[in-house]
């Protein structure tokens, strides 16, 4: 049984949420999202929040339960306060400025990377070693912050590269003599 899928999530002030069938809206101060459910569980509104619960006792319904209500959680924190990603940028003559709508990566190569800034994404660059990746969608937020650190992953002898912020980077000893 999901110990998660039990739990209901709460709605907070400020934040209304709708659920018409199999598609649950929530509007809030920083937009409105929605999410369509697996046919599997059901969604109903409670004095509590929202409450999910599988339509029967079977496997793929009890897998998809928890996750549902996860995806009904982040939901509600991304219209509410939004999810953020920190990644540093390490390595000598390595930096990253925001030019209009695209993010420009200096990283080694001959010739500095351009990345598009997708929309609903907001990157700010306060240090030009440092960028902060923020939205309201938790999967695309992980997804841009992927692609970014693709570009130069962090090497293991000397640690250069685009890494997450507080990601430990397990080092290599270097040749011996």
């Amino acid at each position: 049984m999901s110990r998660i899928g039990k739990k209901p999530v709460p709605v907070p002030s400020g934040v209304t949420a709708s659920i018409d069938g199999q598609t649950v809206t929530i509007k809030g101060p920083k937009g409105e999202k929605s999410f369509v459910l697996n046919d599997l569980v059901l969604a109903e509104m409670t004095d509590d929040g929202i409450k999910i619960d599988p339509c029967n006792s079977s496997k793929p319904a009890r897998s998809m339960w928890g996750m549902s209500r996860t995806m009904v959680a982040n939901l509600i924190t991304g219209v509410t306060e939004g999810f953020k990603k920190d990644l540093a940028i390490t390595g000598v003559g390595y930096r990253a400025q925001v030019q209009g709508k695209n993010l420009q990566l200096a990283l080694g190569f001959s010739h500095d990377v351009v990345y598009p800034i997708p929309d609903g994404i907001d990157i700010v660059c306060p240090k030009p070693t440092e960028i902060n990746i923020t939205g309201t969608d938790k999967q695309r937020v992980g997804q841009v912050a992927a692609e970014i650190r693709e570009f130069r992953p962090p090497e293991p002898y000397k640690g250069k590269g685009v890494r997450y912020a507080g990601e430990f980077i397990v080092r290599k000893e270097g040749k011996k003599k």
